[in-house]
């Protein structure tokens, strides 16, 4: 053994712990972390517009895959620093932990400091140039993998395009003050991972809903996508946004922003006609996707008005009681709370820990409810019959959940008799393929692999949950097969542990009717089962359209405009083989194609924006015909580039 002594630590001086270890800042290194690094630089400029110095941002992902945010606050100081002599400007890029957001004085409250900072974006960069306007003069600084120039430069506002190194940067705002970033994200670290426009997009529009002084614009330089995000409406129009795809049980969204013990608490709701609850909260333009003090508070102090109210006016009638649940069925809200200090729980920081917060919000809520249901007599009766309803469902839905335990044993008795398990019980090494009837079940288990993959073929299309209540739901003889055969049991009682498979693979037909079948399926998932979501057990099989052949040459072929290129390739005489369904294709050319590990295509189901999902979900599988087809009109030409 070697020994193990003090001239064996090492200290990464300045940013090269950074690129010694960037999982540890910006979570991981793929797509994820590659988005992340745009976040921060763009919640830097929203940490401007809140302390009032900014209402324009300008995101641009360039054809070269370069990014620039540009932004019209005050600058990034460039003046010398006092203490360590050099500007400010190069200070902020290039050493941990500094800012001007510690002592509260420039920034009351802030998201940055969830986040890492933009010196670790400059760290992780290849290149970086950093452009700050100052009234008639631009100064600028140029990066390499953190590491400075040397010299801070300044020319005079009208002779910026002269500059060599400047040229692909664009200021596009007239302001006289603001800050421009311009950086690549290394491809030493990032590898080939691209930037995504639809989630940029869902991350920027949030932040204009979050921050309704500020218009956020989005540019894709490579498809020539773009978008204008302003919402004065601010969280209601959040909230429209999010029940779109359903009709509204009160008119009018419930507002609210108050001041509390040095803390902003900002809400809106409404009921829909949703059988689900819809809550997206925030810290200080954080998203806490795990919710936290805030959103249990919130919960708490609506449940607690809304109860006291019913039963002040002898409302409570036909049902035992009412319950949170009951109070939070076809609920579509929007929290967001600005503090000073947000401690954030769990790895991914997506979840508030501040105990005081949780008193504090359900103080807030419960009197503003209690004074605003005083004052609509009218509106708190509409809501309380929507809880009541509820209530009435719920206790069905007990009802419904013990028979499917007596009759299904979704607590550890017989599995479906359709389903051909493998041989293995190890979770890390098994998986399950759902697939659509009994000939392409037939197909895929004979194209298996006893040992770790199992198949449960699924009788018709399963139920849309979306628009039915539990009791229906959990009625479904499709429906109890999947709990039974995953073993987790959904929703309150949902325990992953008992997980029977490492990965739940949904594997249809490559038409119209798969893709229908597949949104159900994760309909269901994201409704009764999230965690499956958000711990990545969820797949997607891509499964060939075509089959193109010339001698030994053969090619599977996923798209109409891939078999162009395809066929284009193999020449004249090519046999082109249409498969219709999974059933048409033979073991070998299943397991080939969607089965085995070594060959197969499989598309992890990730959430990076539950309120995009919320609202994609609402639109797709809800009950309001309008806005589906809206989204199909708009987007029916994009069709052949959506990402599975």
């Amino acid at each position: 053994m070697e020994d193990y002594n003090a001239a064996q630590i090492q200290v990464l001086e300045g940013l090269k712990a950074v690129r010694k270890v960037p999982g540890m800042y910006i979570g991981s290194t793929d797509e994820r972390g590659l988005h992340h690094l745009v976040y921060e630089v763009v919640d830097n400029a929203i940490d401007e517009s809140a302390a009032g110095y900014c209402n324009r941002i300008i995101l641009i992902i360039h054809s070269s895959g370069m990014i620039t945010v540009e932004d019209n606050g005050r600058g990034i100081p460039v003046d010398i620093h006092p203490k360590y002599g050099r500007p400010g400007l190069e200070i902020v890029l290039t050493e941990l932990h500094s800012g001007a957001k510690f002592d509260k004085k420039v920034y009351k409250v802030t998201g940055g400091l969830h986040g890492v900072g933009v010196h670790v974006v400059n760290a992780l960069s290849s290149q970086l140039i950093a452009v700050v306007k100052k009234g008639d003069t631009v100064y600028y600084e140029e990066f390499q993998k953190g590491v400075p120039s040397g010299v801070l430069k300044h020319v005079k506002r009208d002779d910026y395009r002269k500059i060599p190194e400047l040229n692909a940067i664009e200021i596009k705002m007239d302001e006289p003050n603001g800050t421009l970033i311009a950086f690549n994200a290394d491809k030493e670290i990032f590898g080939d991972s691209k930037y995504s426009y639809d989630t940029l997009l869902s991350r920027m529009r949030d932040l204009a809903f979050l921050n309704p002084r500020v218009t956020i614009e989005i540019e894709d330089r490579r498809n020539g996508k773009s978008e204008i995000l302003s919402y004065k409406g601010g969280l209601t129009e959040f909230v429209k946004y999010l029940g779109e795809g359903y009709s509204h049980v009160n008119k009018d969204i419930i507002y609210n922003s108050e001041e509390r013990d040095d803390s902003q608490i900002e809400y809106a709701f409404q009921y829909t006609t949703n059988t689900s609850e819809i809550l997206e909260s925030f810290v200080n333009n954080i998203s806490t996707i795990e919710g936290g003090t805030h959103a249990t508070g919130f919960r708490a102090g609506l449940s607690r008005a809304i109860q006291d109210f019913a039963k002040s006016r002898n409302m409570i009638k036909g049902v035992e009681s009412i319950t949170g649940e009951d109070v939070r069925e076809g609920l579509v809200a929007v929290i967001h709370v600005r503090m000073r200090e947000p401690q954030f729980e769990g790895q991914t920081k997506s979840k508030l820990g501040n105990s005081e917060m949780r008193g504090t919000v359900q103080s807030v809520v419960e009197n503003h409810m209690k004074q605003y249901m005083e004052g609509y007599p009218n509106i708190a009766e509409i809501i309380i019959k929507r809880v009541l309803a509820a209530a009435e469902a719920r206790e069905a839905s007990r009802k419904a959940r013990e028979l499917v335990r007596r009759k299904s044993a979704l607590e550890g008795g017989g599995l479906p008799g359709k389903l051909s398990d493998c041989s293995s019980n190890d979770p890390e090494k098994t998986e399950i393929y759902l697939v659509e009837g009994d000939s392409a079940g037939g197909s895929a288990k004979q194209a298996r692999n006893r040992d770790f993959q199992a198949v449960l073929p699924l009788r018709g299309k399963i139920l849309n949950v979306e628009k039915a209540n539990d009791f229906k739901a959990l009625s479904n003889q499709v429906i109890r097969d999947l709990i039974t055969a995953m073993g987790t049991n959904v929703k309150e009682d949902l325990d992953i542990k008992k997980l029977r498979y490492g990965k739940i693979i949904i594997m249809t037909d490559a038409d119209v009717d798969g893709a229908h079948i597949r949104t159900l399926l994760l309909t269901f998932f994201y409704r009764f089962a999230k965690e499956l979501i958000t711990e990545g057990k969820i797949y997607f099989a891509e499964t060939p359209l075509y089959r193109v052949q010339k001698g030994d040459k053969i090619a599977y072929v996923y798209t109409d405009v891939e078999l162009e290129k395809v066929s284009a390739d193999f020449g004249k005489n090519a046999v082109i083989q249409r498969f219709k369904g999974l059933g048409e294709m033979n073991p070998s050319q299943l397991w080939e194609t969607a089965m085995c590990p070594e060959s197969r295509k499989l598309v992890q189901v990730t959430e990076d924006n539950a309120s995009a999902a919320d609202h994609m979900f609402s639109i797709l599988m809800g009950e309001k015909v309008e806005p589906r087809r809206k989204f199909i009109e708009e987007n029916a030409t994009y069709v052949t580039e959506i990402d599975t």
